[in-house]
């Protein structure tokens, strides 16, 4: 078999398997907003840190495992294993937002603090995209080529999109009156943030389709 060939079959697996530890974080965020509620910890902040790291970053630490899973089988590098290192390297960024901006005196539960669920649920996406652009241009070795070729994958296209569209949205929630002032508001404002499920999805639908 080719190595173009194998290259193929093992990345249309590999989007499918990133695609479901999205719905671990989201059922992990949501139990433990729950049970933390149950306790009287709704206004707890290492309880929204641990609610919004399983809500917005719980699959990227399953994606983590998975690209070392594949480094210790030593797997043909892919995109799919770049898009997860990108992610769970990505995690930690808004420990600092968030910690930092509760230190200066920011309203986390007003309109001012939009960005930090936004940071929870997207920093890990963000190195995701930047992973996918520095992995297609160490294959090609050429920032136009690999340009061109990021423009054609939908799965780094749709990850931009969303990059964009969603602190739209978190805005938009807070200005209306929304406030994440329970740990299981905290999850459902994460999760609904969290939009990283969507390329993966676009990845495997694409594999669906090839096959």
């Amino acid at each position: 078999m080719s190595n173009k060939v194998k290259d193929s079959a093992e990345e249309k697996t590999e989007f499918g398997e990133l695609l479901k530890y999205t719905t671990l974080g989201y059922a992990g965020g949501l139990f433990l907003g729950a049970l933390l509620d149950f306790l009287g910890f709704q206004l707890s902040a290492i309880g929204q840190w641990i609610v919004r790291t399983l809500s917005g970053e719980g699959e990227s630490i399953f994606e983590g495992i998975y690209a070392l899973r594949q480094r210790f089988r030593h797997a043909t590098r892919s995109l799919a294993e770049a898009y997860g290192w990108g992610k769970f390297m990505g995690m930690s960024t808004p420990w600092f937002i968030d910690w930092m901006s509760r230190l200066l005196g920011v309203d986390v539960y007003g309109v001012e603090g939009f960005y930090i669920p936004y940071f929870y649920a997207l920093s890990d996406q963000i190195g995701a995209n930047i992973s996918g652009l520095i992995f297609l241009w160490r294959k090609e070795h050429s920032w136009s080529k690999a340009i061109i070729q990021y423009i054609r994958q939908p799965v780094m296209l749709t990850s931009l999109l969303i990059i964009f569209i969603v602190p739209i949205g978190l805005l938009g929630a807070r200005l209306t009156g929304f406030s994440p002032t329970t740990q299981v508001y905290t999850a459902l404002e994460t999760i609904v943030a969290n939009l990283c499920w969507v390329p993966p999805l676009v990845g495997w639908l694409g594999e669906v389709l090839e096959r």
